[in-house]
């Protein structure tokens, strides 16, 4: 067996001439070690492999036991604890943490790290994998979504929208007695606006740069707003974020002198950090505006205008498909705009009208009534 494996069991535990101190806490940090270097070697982004590593870590002190003696009522406890108390934890992460534990165990009975072997002959037993289908979250997108988030319908979006923009006009008269609410209220309703018409996620919003956005050469009444290069989108499996090119479409062709305005002179630059970096989004005392500064702006607007609380930031990226399918636009070219991996996750963002889903059943018993009548007239 090649101990060169990336992960491998370390010499110097298997040196049957070196004696261990504390035995099962040493090998237990070369176990998280030896997976740290394992999951490197996959390119698993350090943050990603950091937070498993802390869940292990976890769970080792809740159990009180070491992997090699692990048992499969230890993960359901642990699991148990976690969902209940005063702050549960949601399905997504519960199946994040139940994910970390498996990979951590199947890397342990893994034959090429040889974890198995060492433990036997060390501590005469061995570590074996704890997790399975029958005591851990099912792996479905049915449960992806919770039931109280969904799109917003365009009356809402339309109040929000005409909120935003009285409350800019508010305290523009503010602004001119040296208020500096304006100028982040004016920032805040633009992002929101930008990130309802290409369809983005809080971080691919906030990540945005002036030289993100180019033109469409199809396009070219767009001018160099016909395309945004998304650097920053959700990667898979802890690689780090993917890119992927959101067009401008018609329906939301709006944003695009919008944009104008925005990246021009008297507008962004109004920041005094705005020539700091290339961000699109400054803040007052950083490069960037914050994730959670966004999203607190965007929460205090929602309440404003008394939508339901669980319409966040991300429920506009709900709107965005929704809105291009009932608008007819192909539900592949959709999932690609968004960046979706696999269709199923695109149709549980859509949540189109009753109006819509009327004028399709209408338009289906148009096209039946209408064949009949080419055959007759056949």
């Amino acid at each position: 067996m090649a101990s060169g494996v990336p992960g491998f069991v370390p010499r110097i535990l298997s040196d049957p001439t070196v004696g261990l101190f504390r035995a099962d806490e040493r090998v237990f940090d070369a176990m998280l070690d030896g997976w740290r270097t394992q999951m490197l070697a996959r390119g698993l982004t350090v943050a990603t492999i950091d937070g498993r590593g802390r869940l292990i870590r976890r769970f080792q002190k809740f159990t009180g036991e070491f992997p090699w003696q692990w048992r499969p009522l230890d993960i359901e406890e642990f699991l148990g604890e976690r969902r209940s108390g005063e702050k549960p934890i949601s399905l997504t992460t519960l199946r994040s943490d139940s994910n970390a534990v498996a990979m951590f165990c199947a890397y342990l009975t893994h034959p090429a790290y040889g974890w198995t072997d060492f433990c036997e002959r060390t501590f005469d037993d061995i570590p074996t994998q704890i997790c399975f289908e029958w005591n851990t979250p099912k792996h479905t997108t049915d449960d992806a979504v919770p039931a109280g988030r969904r799109a917003f319908t365009k009356k809402e979006l339309q109040r929000l929208f005409d909120h935003l923009d009285d409350l800019v006009d508010l305290v523009d008269r503010e602004y001119a007695v040296g208020s500096k609410r304006w100028l982040p209220a004016y920032r805040d309703s633009i992002a929101f606006k930008v990130c309802y018409a290409y369809g983005l996620r809080r971080r691919e919003l906030t990540m945005l740069d002036l030289h993100d956005f180019g033109p469409n050469p199809h396009v070219p009444d767009f001018g160099t707003f016909g395309a945004a290069t998304i650097r920053w989108a959700k990667g898979t499996a802890g690689s780090g974020p993917r890119r992927r090119t959101v067009l401008t479409v018609p329906e939301f062709d709006w944003v695009v002198p919008m944009l104008r305005t925005w990246t021009s002179a008297g507008h962004r630059d109004r920041f005094t950090t705005a020539d700091r970096s290339a961000a699109l989004w400054p803040s007052e005392r950083a490069d960037r505006v914050m994730l959670g500064t966004l999203g607190d702006a965007f929460a205090a607007a929602r309440d404003a205008v008394g939508l339901p609380k669980e319409l966040g930031l991300h429920c506009l990226r709900h709107s965005y498909v929704t809105h291009l399918i009932e608008a007819g636009y192909d539900p592949t070219f959709v999932q690609a705009q968004v960046g979706h991996s696999y269709a199923s996750t695109t149709s549980i963002y859509t949540s189109v009208s009753s109006d819509f889903k009327q004028k399709t059943v209408q338009q289906m018993i148009a096209r039946r009534i209408a064949k009949p009548e080419e055959n007759d007239d056949a």
